[in-house]
């Protein structure tokens, strides 16, 4: 299941390159060849199953944050829910009473808010956390998710940010 939404940004040259699309699955990537794993897609319904319904409304309020800055795959995986630009910036997993979390920033930002911080590059910090309702997604959140779309972007390569990323909370 996709969820493609339309939205603002313009980028630079890394921003739009053109993506590789697997043959076999018909994702899409940055870099050509990716590695992953070709599994179909599954539902939001899936994830959501059996689960209180003040999950689904974080979620709600999560994604609705998200689609706010431009264009976005939402890619319900087996075990955590994706959301993707020309690469996965942000994933949610959904618990029995929570949603763990994590967005990808440029940047090492500790936040009393984040339970671990891990460097995967100089350019990508993947920040973890953790949301029990709908109210959890403040500007704090959404400072983090406009910084994390313009990684997913691949904005932060070039230092190109769009108006959306630049001030407020992060």
């Amino acid at each position: 299941m996709r969820d493609r939404e339309k939205g603002a940004g313009s980028g630079d040259a890394a921003a739009t390159r053109a993506l590789w699309r697997c043959p076999t699955c018909a994702r899409t990537f940055a870099a050509q060849n990716q590695v992953h794993t070709c599994k179909p897609l599954g539902t939001l319904e899936r994830h959501f199953a059996g689960k209180p319904a003040v999950l689904r409304a974080t979620f709600d309020a999560f994604a609705a944050a998200v689609r706010t800055h431009g264009d976005v795959d939402i890619l319900p995986e087996t075990s955590r829910i994706a959301f993707h630009t020309r690469m996965s910036f942000a994933q949610l997993t959904v618990r029995s009473a929570w949603l763990d979390g994590h967005v990808v920033l440029g940047r090492r930002a500790p936040h009393e808010r984040f339970r671990r911080i891990d460097t995967i590059s100089a350019r990508n910090h993947v920040h973890h956390f953790r949301l029990t309702g709908p109210e959890d997604v403040d500007d704090d959140v959404r400072g983090w998710i406009a910084e994390a779309w313009e990684v997913g972007a691949q904005r932060h390569l070039s230092g190109a940010r769009s108006k959306r990323s630049r001030g407020g909370a992060h």
